[in-house]
């Protein structure tokens, strides 16, 4: 299993515009022990590949995977097919990047009050479409477990199952599970044979006095992100059963929590190091 780092774990820095993706790839290289970076596409600049390139290259990294920014919860069909090109220009952007994994979403609560059966609908159209396209270019959409319609761990399979691609699999993130009140564990017990990427995350619950940034979970307990190894999850559990199951992918780093983010995400990578030596022992 090899390390990357989500463009998510120090995003602050891209929203400032203090850095561009090349000085991710310095930080990465010189800070951290990953060898691979998530890019997202909502930071994503088309201006930036050479200089990336350069960066990726100087310092053998990969790009792990690219994360797409879709949602499929919209009535108009219009919108739908917006969010299809989305994914599609993830994937090309992957294979720009030189990677086959591309993360994808299902959707976000609709405004218009649309049920979760029509929006199944939908979000099963629309991945279905775009995981066509996929194949062509022999790439890898993973759904990630995220939200309130593929929150848990059999919303995702359902969907999986009913797009029946095998260009269709699972980001199993060990932190999102919290907020839809199913156990990691459990969840990985249901998806892990359709995984083939990981987001290694990790979130602790706090009270309503609770100052810095927290999400609210199914069942109104409030959580908030945690240096990767350092809150409520068991993620040494987690990553040796998805070793022992055969998973050999790569392993996202995607830091959520209040400490400063380069010290976060250099922290979280080092504790996932440190499990993964010990699981190879």
């Amino acid at each position: 299993m090899k390390i990357a780092l989500s463009v998510w774990s120090v995003h602050s820095y891209f929203n400032s515009g203090e850095w561009s993706h090349a000085d991710l790839a310095e930080f990465v290289a010189n800070e951290t022990k990953a060898t691979g970076i998530e890019v997202l596409t909502r930071y994503w600049k088309p201006e930036e590949l050479e200089s990336f390139r350069a960066a990726l290259d100087r310092h053998h990294l990969e790009v792990a995977a690219v994360g797409a920014s879709n949602n499929f919860s919209f009535s108009d069909p219009a919108k739908r097919t917006e969010q299809v090109r989305e994914i599609t220009g993830a994937v090309d952007l992957a294979r720009t990047l030189g990677t086959r994994i591309v993360r994808v979403f299902a959707g976000d609560v609709p405004p218009d009050g649309s049920s979760y059966d029509e929006v199944k609908g939908w979000i099963v159209e629309g991945l279905r479409e775009a995981a066509a396209y996929a194949a062509e270019k022999d790439v890898l959409l993973c759904l990630e477990n995220h939200g309130v319609f593929a929150g848990k761990a059999d919303q995702v399979l359902g969907i999986l199952q009913e797009v029946n691609s095998p260009f269709l699999r699972s980001t199993f993130d060990t932190g999102n599970l919290l907020l839809v009140n199913e156990h990691p564990g459990e969840a990985l017990e249901t998806l892990h044979a359709q995984v083939a990427h990981v987001h290694f995350k990790d979130f602790v619950r706090v009270d309503e006095h609770y100052e810095g940034r927290a999400y609210p979970s199914l069942s109104g307990d409030r959580f908030a992100g945690r240096i990767a190894g350092e809150g409520s999850i068991d993620l040494n559990s987690l990553m040796t059963r998805l070793r022992h199951a055969g998973y050999n992918g790569w392993l996202t780093v995607e830091y959520e929590g209040d400490d400063e983010q380069k010290s976060g995400a250099t922290r979280s990578v080092a504790n996932l190091d440190r499990i993964l030596s010990t699981i190879y022992i």
